[in-house]
């Protein structure tokens, strides 16, 4: 738990400190930890025989994420959202090709595990430079990555504590509807303490942000579980002491990461 508890400030401190300060050093550290996610994914599909293209999608991932990010800066004469869409096309192609010469058996299962990486961790994250891209974009990340971990630590706390009813038994056995409501009432909480007092936007927006972010939270942590269930391993790896793998810690975030975006963008001026 010490362990635990002094990455998470470590991290979070710097993620605060890079949006407020250092803008670059955030749009790289979110390159490297979901290019490390899409390592750690391609490693746990190998253990049912799938085999990903990963040099490929390492490099796709940080020309995804470093690209977006210099294409939003104001002088940029190519948008962020040109940027991602081109450089995820073109990984995904580079990951086609990459594969070829390995002949036609397996192909197919080989290119799916590629395209399965590509969509659940570079597309996914990428939504978080166009985040940054918007104004008072420091702000906008922030509210997504607070109210996100508001309904993870407001789920764990309420849980722990009165947890009876198991909501996905089968799943993540220790997950109940009554840290499920936890998750819900700080996470809504959050929500619209930084969208009414930092965004400058409506009560209500608020509310409907913090209850998206959880409920799409939750199902990212899920679709992990079950991720991991069914390749029969319990932590992505063990790089992030008492966390176990980046993907472990990204779960959430990553599902979340898109609806945070289309939200904000729709309810609060200058998306």
């Amino acid at each position: 738990m010490p362990a635990a508890i002094g990455v998470g400030v470590a991290l979070g401190a710097f993620l605060v400190f890079s949006l407020w300060k250092f803008q670059l050093g955030f749009a790289v550290l979110v390159a490297v930890a979901l290019a490390q996610g899409a390592v750690e994914l391609h490693h746990a599909l190998r253990r049912i025989g799938l085999r990903s293209a990963i040099v490929p999608i390492v490099v796709g991932t940080l020309g995804i994420v470093i690209g977006s990010y210099f294409a939003a800066l104001q002088d940029s004469p190519i948008t962020a959202n040109t940027i991602l869409l081109g450089a995820l096309g073109a990984t995904v192609l580079a990951a086609l090709i990459w594969r070829m010469p390995g002949g036609q058996e397996g192909y197919v299962k080989d290119a799916a595990a590629s395209l399965f990486i590509i969509g659940y961790v570079p597309l996914l994250g990428a939504f978080v430079s166009l985040m940054l891209a918007g104004e008072n974009g420091s702000l906008r990340v922030i509210t997504f990555i607070c109210v996100v971990v508001a309904g993870d630590v407001g789920g764990y706390a309420v849980g722990a504590l009165l947890g009876r009813h198991p909501m996905a038994p089968k799943i993540s056995p220790k997950k109940s509807w009554e840290g499920l409501a936890g998750s819900f009432l700080l996470g809504a909480a959050t929500s619209v303490g930084l969208v009414v007092w930092g965004l400058g936007g409506p009560l209500w927006a608020g509310v409907l942000l913090g209850v998206l972010l959880v409920a799409v939270g939750v199902c990212g942590d899920l679709i992990e579980s079950l991720v991991k269930r069914d390749v029969g391993i319990k932590d992505m790896s063990s790089i992030l002491p008492g966390h176990g793998g980046v993907m472990d810690r990204l779960d959430s975030l990553l599902v979340a990461a898109p609806v945070a975006w289309f939200t904000m963008y729709l309810l609060i001026p200058g998306g």
